[in-house]
This record gives C-alpha cells, sequence and structure tokens, in this order.
C-alpha cells in the first residue's frame, strides 16, 4: 500500500532557483540560505520517496485571470518547465505519475473536492524551485511529481480550513492507493512578502516564526484564520502560506518537526522551509 513518508514547507523564490542554476548557493549571502537546505536533502535522501505531490500556485504560465480553477490536478506523463519570461529553466524533465493522479482525482471527487483535470500543465517556479530546494541540481529528478495548483492569485482564494481539509483528503486517497509507492507531499509558497501597492515589501517575521511554530503541532489554530488575516498579517503574496496547509493536513494528527529555518530577506520576501514526519 502506498504511504506517506512526510511532508515539506518551503518558499518558492524564483530567485532561489536562479542560485541554483548558476552555481551561486555556496557564495555569499546565498549560502546562509541554502546551509538551512542541506539537512532537507539529507532527509529526503534518506526517505527515497518514489512520488512527490507538490501544492503550488501557478503565476500565469499555465492559467490566466480568464480561467483560473480554485484547485487543479495534473495527470500527464511529463510537465515541460516554462518560459517565464527570461528563458526556460535548463532543468531536467519533470515526470508525472499518471495512476496516482487519476486514482486521486477519483478519489478527491468522492470526497467532496472536485479538482480541474489537467492533461497538459506547464510548470512554473512555484513548482520547479521547491524540486531545487529537495534535490540541487541532478541530472534527473529522483521523483514522480502530482502537481496540485492552487489559487492563491484571484479572490476569492480558497479558505485555510479548506485547505487544511483538502491535505486531509490527499491523505485518506493515498492510503486507499493499492501500489507499493512512497510519496512526500510538499507545501510551497509565502513566506511573508507583498510585490505591489503601499506595503510593498512587507516582511512579517513574528508572524513566519508563528507559523512555523504552530504548524506542526496546532494546525487547526492556523485553519481558523481567515484570507484576510494570511494578508494582514504576512501580506498579499504571504497568503500563500495557506498552501502549506494541504501539506500539514495530509500528514497524522501527532507529527514531528525535524527541521525549519528561516531567513530574510530572499529577494524581497521572507523565507522558510520546514520538515515533518508523522510521529
Amino acid at each position: 500500500m502506498a504511504e506517506v513518508v512526510g511532508g515539506v514547507g518551503t518558499s518558492h523564490v524564483p530567485a532561489i532557483g536562479a542560485a541554483v542554476d548558476r552555481g551561486l548557493t555556496d557564495s555569499e549571502p546565498w549560502r546562509q540560505v541554502f546551509t538551512g537546505y542541506e539537512p532537507v536533502r539529507t532527509w529526503i535522501a534518506e526517505q527515497r520517496p518514489d512520488v512527490a505531490i507538490v501544492v503550488y500556485n501557478d503565476h500565469g504560465a499555465a492559467f490566466s485571470l480568464d480561467l483560473l480553477p480554485t484547485f487543479a490536478i495534473g495527470v500527464a506523463e511529463v510537465y515541460p518547465p516554462a518560459d517565464e519570461g527570461y528563458g526556460v529553466r535548463d532543468i531536467p524533465a519533470i515526470h508525472g505519475d499518471p495512476d496516482l493522479s487519476w486514482h486521486l482525482v477519483e478519489s478527491l471527487a468522492a470526497d467532496d473536492f472536485d479538482l480541474t483535470v489537467c492533461q497538459r500543465l506547464p510548470v512554473d517556479h512555484g513548482l520547479t524551485v521547491p524540486l531545487s530546494v529537495l534535490f540541487g541540481a541532478p541530472s534527473e529528478w529522483p521523483v514522480r511529481v502530482v502537481p496540485i495548483a492552487l489559487n492563491v492569485i484571484q479572490y476569492p482564494l480558497p479558505t485555510p480550513k479548506r485547505c487544511l481539509a483538502l491535505g486531509r483528503a490527499i491523505r485518506r486517497a493515498i492510503e486507499s492507493y493499492e501500489p507499493d509507492v512512497r510519496v512526500a507531499v510538499v507545501g510551497t509558497g509565502g513566506m511573508s512578502h507583498q510585490l505591489q501597492g503601499t506595503r510593498v515589501g512587507h516582511i512579517n517575521s513574528e508572524f513566519d516564526r508563528m507559523f512555523l511554530d504552530r504548524i506542526g503541532p496546532e494546525p487547526h489554530v492556523l485553519a481558523e484564520l481567515t484570507t484576510t488575516d494570511f494578508i494582514r498579517e504576512a501580506g498579499s503574496e504571504g497568503a500563500e502560506l495557506i498552501m502549506w496547509l494541504v501539506m500539514r493536513g495530509a500528514l497524522a494528527d501527532e507529527v514531528k518537526t525535524l527541521h525549519t529555518h528561516y531567513h530574510v530577506p530572499v529577494s524581497n520576501t521572507a523565507a522558510g522551509v520546514i520538515v515533518l514526519q508523522d510521529a
């Protein structure tokens, strides 16, 4: 039977991927950021997952404001990296797991989550940067990937409580999947940042650290916050943190926090990472 080996929450700042691609990870100021990723890479190598379910948001590569699903899932064999205006990243092909994807589609629909099904899905830094955080710059990604995209761009957004519930439904779907596969769940985005308006450059480290402290033992407390709470405290783009709640919902009620790291600033955002595993 399939099993969840653990979860990772991580920022998906585009500059992190650029630092990997340009070989800057061991230079200042990037060394301080990537030192915090080393325990994450050690953990993921030890767990040897077959599949990573990556919960991310699209930034206009696959969807637009004219057509933007609340929840979407890829069911393709391969997901091409998107050109986000500065050329396609020189990274390996991202191979999917159509069998697990379709199982998730069917199980989630039966569990009252109707996801938009994507037969073709170019993926941007929201998905590719977390792969670089986990695995660096390999010649091939060592996992198959199931992308699950959330709308955190156009309002209304899914509520934090709904995101936690989606994660729990994903856990039930994985546990009902018969093939013997090891699954890591990755929630991406955040931490606090705002890219426009009068609060451009907003960073709230107190909120970020509270979120890192509570997502393991008290996700229900975070799920009671409103989307407006996340925007007020973490900034308009900091609301991406609701995607970490999907990851948390896919884990057991009791978890161990194995590693956290937090750094300000990365580009113009706060960047964090956490590794959680069932207790």
